[in-house]
């Protein structure tokens, strides 16, 4: 844990916590130095008055005066300025998600795309245990939403699908997702049984976000630490992380808690393979490039079906022409078909599949 002073010299020190003003700490960062930006700011929820549960006990909510503003130009003038620090430090394909409740999370929504942002998706954390609403005035506010945001429309920001849908077992991952509030041992909590911190975010939502959105070793700006979810979940997956926090009492907790993490020694474990993707290949490609010739015929797997191939690189086949997906799945009595995988050409008296051709021509090109 580091107490900063303003200086233009301020290193990229990863796996650290600087104690100060974020605003003020991320500007002394080197410009493009970070891969992804978490933030969980205050959300200036506006309360008023304490909030007592049916059988008087009073609610523990945010009190705190870092979640106090004077009034919203207040609140927008502080978000535009952290979400310009934020952006000068991400890397060009870096990206950004905040999180907020309805109270906030508009009016970062357009700071976000006033100062350049894109946004890639918006995600729902449908709480499984939400606080009831004890005054029966409105709906129980079961959900948070987050925003993910590219630094710029021309940005490549990570994104492992394949990991995030293999997580899911093997559905694509939703933008809805359901995870329970931090309670239990999860919470931290100080020598008097009170919570550390009234919002800390639950781990299993930063590991969602940290597998989907970073690549190993990849380093990862918190600028609203708190008690240091974001670092415990980067440190177990094996990323870098940087944090600020203004709150020595939430960064002592931090520390503390992120050194009880251990790291998984076997770091191919924590990288998860993604699939490149691969340019496509007209068919008639593989005609231009002298694979296979006009008037050839193409055979499904087994020989039962013949179709010849058009100059226009559609197969005749009795009478039906088209693509070779579409008469592929037509002699099948098929909706659909892959025709790469169905059709075979003849070579040396053994029948390979055209993909075959389509693999050497997207190693020419």
């Amino acid at each position: 844990m580091k107490k900063v002073k303003p200086t233009p010299k301020t290193q990229l020190a990863l796996d650290q916590i600087f104690v100060g003003d974020s605003i003020e700490i991320m500007n002394q960062l080197p410009e493009a130095s970070v891969d992804l930006v978490f933030a969980d700011p205050p959300y200036n929820l506006q309360l008023q008055g304490e909030l007592f549960r049916p059988d008087h006990s009073q609610v523990d909510g945010v009190t705190q005066a870092w979640d106090k503003f004077s009034s919203f130009a207040a609140y927008d003038q502080f978000t535009h300025a952290w979400l310009v620090a934020a952006r000068r430090v991400l890397k060009p394909n870096g990206a950004i998600w905040v999180i907020g409740s309805y109270h906030n999370i508009f009016r970062m929504g357009t700071q976000l795309q006033d100062l350049g942002f894109w946004i890639q998706n918006d995600v729902i954390w449908l709480k499984s245990n939400p606080m009831p609403n004890f005054r029966g005035k409105r709906f129980t506010n079961a959900h948070e939403q987050l925003i993910w945001a590219a630094k710029s429309q021309k940005s490549k920001v990570t994104f492992n699908y394949n990991a995030l849908k293999s997580f899911n077992d093997d559905v694509q991952m939703r933008s809805d997702w359901v995870i329970p509030l931090c309670t239990g041992n999860e919470r931290l909590k100080n020598d008097s049984g009170k919570k550390v911190h009234p919002t800390q975010k639950p781990e299993a939502l930063l590991y969602r976000v940290i597998l989907a959105t970073t690549k190993l070793g990849d380093v990862i700006l918190d600028p609203f630490f708190g008690t240091g979810t974001t670092g415990a979940v980067a440190r177990h997956l094996g990323r870098r992380f940087i944090g600020i926090e203004r709150d020595t009492t939430y960064a002592r907790a931090a520390e503390a808690r992120i050194k009880q993490v251990q790291p998984v020694e076997d770091i191919s474990l924590l990288a998860g393979v993604e699939k490149r993707p691969e340019p496509r290949i007209p068919f008639g490609t593989v005609l231009e490039h002298g694979l296979l010739k006009v008037g050839q015929s193409l055979f499904s797997g087994k020989g039962a079906h013949k179709a010849v191939i058009r100059a226009d690189a559609q197969l005749v086949a009795g009478q039906l022409t088209g693509s070779i997906h579409r008469v592929g799945a037509a002699v099948q009595g098929l909706p659909a078909c892959n025709g790469w995988t169905f059709w075979h050409f003849e070579k040396k008296n053994a029948l390979h599949p055209i993909d075959d051709l389509r693999q050497i021509v997207r190693g020419a090109v």
